[in-house]
């Protein structure tokens, strides 16, 4: 199954219309989060995203909620929005968290979820899924700015107890569009512009 994975489009209309180009080469559209700006311009994104021509699966960013996500999409027949839960794509299962973990320091307009909260919203994962997560892995493609790891440890423990085929986050945008590795999982932080990947 060949993907096309992105995060962290932040309103930027140009890289979704760049992503539903592609769509065309693509068995399915993974966005891992963060479509609008605190809160802001969630809508404008999502209906241009609505014309990728294959499956698409959204998890929520911190930069808007799950319930709003899933809101926007209302109508989108080829989307899944997914929140503590899964899907299967062509014989494939999905699952996905979205929130920033753990919580930051940017106040209410944020979509946080506490590592305890998380780990409870991941139980489900099963092995060999697509792991989607708006939040990296502690340790693998979460390095921030100053140096500091900004992952969740959380989404570690899942990637260590099921061993995912992939994990696809985004969140740290010191770490945009690098990869790390886990045992057998791929690990992509996949960054506005979209990457390819094969499952």
């Amino acid at each position: 199954m060949k993907l096309l994975v992105c995060s962290d489009l932040h309103r930027d209309l140009a890289a979704a219309r760049s992503l539903v180009e592609r769509s065309e080469r693509a068995d399915a559209l993974v966005v891992a989060g963060d479509l609008a700006v605190m809160r802001v311009g969630l809508e404008e994104v999502v209906d241009v995203l609505r014309d990728a021509v294959c499956p698409t699966v959204l998890v929520a960013g911190n930069g808007e909620s799950d319930e709003e996500l899933r809101a926007a999409c209302a109508g989108w027949e080829r989307a899944q929005v997914l929140h503590g839960s899964g899907c299967e794509i062509d014989g494939v299962p999905f699952w996905g968290l979205g929130a920033a973990i753990p919580v930051t320091p940017f106040g209410d307009w944020s979509f946080d979820l506490g590592e305890d909260e998380a780990r409870s919203l991941l139980e489900g994962c099963p092995e060999s899924a697509v792991l989607v997560t708006h939040s990296p892995p502690l340790g693998h493609v979460d390095v921030a700015g100053r140096g500091e790891h900004l992952g969740s440890r959380a989404v570690l423990e899942t990637v260590e107890r099921v061993k995912p085929r992939l994990v696809v986050c985004g969140h740290i945008h010191g770490s945009w569009e690098e990869e790390s590795s886990l045992g057998p999982t791929r690990i992509v932080n996949a960054g506005p512009r979209g990457r390819w990947a094969e499952v």
